[in-house]
């Protein structure tokens, strides 16, 4: 897999993830900092043309930012959603990804994911965005961290969720209970659907509650990874402020 930009290889660095660098003729101060730490953990580095490093960050037609630096990185590490749920420190905070194909919206909430202290996130395999290139940048190295469980069926995957006794909340714009009326200390999953599209019904009709972030302006909903950091950290303060 290929990502690119500062952050997210420094992150797949120290997480043990790169097996090989490619870097251009820029020499500041940061990169500096990445090369040391490659040198550190015994990874190859190749310099190349600037020209390599545009054609390898391209997608979609689209040149990638890469500030001078690509790396070819091991996947990350397989989970299924009982290793996530074992796998958490206390009550299991979950977010669950129905049809986000839009990679910059899945590194944002990746990133928001990392920093609110998520213990996973799940997606389909089939209707997500690609985790490398744009995503990987988007989220800014949480990539790296970010626990990600694969699944064939999201709704299947939420009536899991339920069986292991996580309560499954669905954000959906016409809900009349409101993101902060809900107690999110008790084990739960967040679940997300695409901007537009929404929930698929038979994953709305499998939450437990649906919930909406109250609008008081003139547009009508917000942008789904701005939505998941409002939910994700209103669950960092009820969990605080709970002890």
């Amino acid at each position: 897999m290929i990502i690119y930009g500062i952050n997210p290889v420094l992150e797949a660095l120290r997480a043990g993830r790169v097996k090989a660098l490619r870097v251009g003729d820029r020499a500041d101060d940061r990169l500096k900092q990445l090369l040391a730490l490659a040198a550190e953990r015994g990874v190859r580095v190749t310099r190349v043309p600037a020209d390599v490093l545009d054609r390898e960050s391209r997608r979609g037609g689209q040149r990638g930012v890469h500030q001078g630096v690509v790396a070819e990185v091991e996947l990350s590490a397989e989970y299924n959603i009982d290793q996530i749920l074992r796998g958490a420190s206390g009550a299991p905070l979950v977010v669950v990804l129905d049809g986000i194909e839009d990679p910059h919206n899945l590194g944002a909430i990746l990133r928001t994911a990392d920093a609110a202290g998520v213990d996973g996130v799940i997606v389909q395999s089939r209707r997500s965005a690609a985790r490398d290139g744009v995503a990987a940048k988007a989220s800014a190295g949480a990539l790296a961290h970010v626990k990600i469980a694969e699944v064939v069926n999201i709704a299947r995957a939420v009536e899991e969720l339920k069986e292991a006794g996580v309560w499954t909340v669905g954000l959906a714009g016409e809900a009349a209970d409101s993101y902060d009326a809900i107690d999110l200390t008790l084990p739960t999953a967040v679940v997300l659907g695409a901007e537009g599209a929404g929930l698929r019904r038979l994953v709305r009709e499998r939450c437990d509650r649906l919930a909406s972030i109250p609008m008081r302006g003139h547009v009508a909903s917000l942008n789904v990874s701005v939505a998941a950091g409002i939910v994700l950290f209103e669950a960092v303060r009820q969990r605080l402020h709970r002890g």
